[in-house]
């Protein structure tokens, strides 16, 4: 991922730099998130923030719930954005029929209803860069800075 978003990004009529920390989870919380679903959400929550004119920089998270770290413009309303985030991210891995979600999920639904959202303003980027980096490691941070 890349660090455009601490830079200002320019629009036509705007100058801005928006970015938000996101946090998913699956639905009952069960453990379906393996390396290979965890790189398949990645890229397509990379190909929804390109297609909103935003970015992810940063996504990792346990085999229950995924943290973006995500750029996005003012125009953007940030529960549209987590909307088609959602939506097109369990579409898609339904589409791959995972054994590891079949056998742990069953019906449409892959992500909880529910999210958490902050905007960055109260913490650098980097610190929260380091928390989702650190998200597997035993010895990572366990809350949010």
């Amino acid at each position: 991922m890349s660090t455009q978003a601490e830079k200002f990004r320019r629009g036509r009529k705007v100058t801005h730099a928006l970015t938000a920390h996101l946090v998913f989870v699956t639905k009952y919380r069960r453990g379906v998130i393996t390396d290979r679903v965890r790189e398949h959400l990645t890229t397509t929550f990379a190909s929804v923030m390109g297609d909103f004119d935003g970015e992810l920089i940063e996504c990792d998270g346990g085999d229950d719930h995924m943290h973006l770290l995500i750029s996005y413009p003012p125009q953007v309303a940030i529960a549209a954005l987590v909307n088609s985030l959602k939506g097109v991210s369990a579409r898609m891995l339904r589409k791959e029929c995972y054994a590891e979600v079949k056998g742990k999920l069953w019906g449409a639904h892959f992500w909880s209803p529910s999210y958490f959202v902050a905007s960055t303003g109260g913490v650098t980027l980097e610190t929260l860069r380091h928390y989702i980096e650190n998200q597997r490691n035993p010895g990572g941070t366990s809350s949010p800075p």
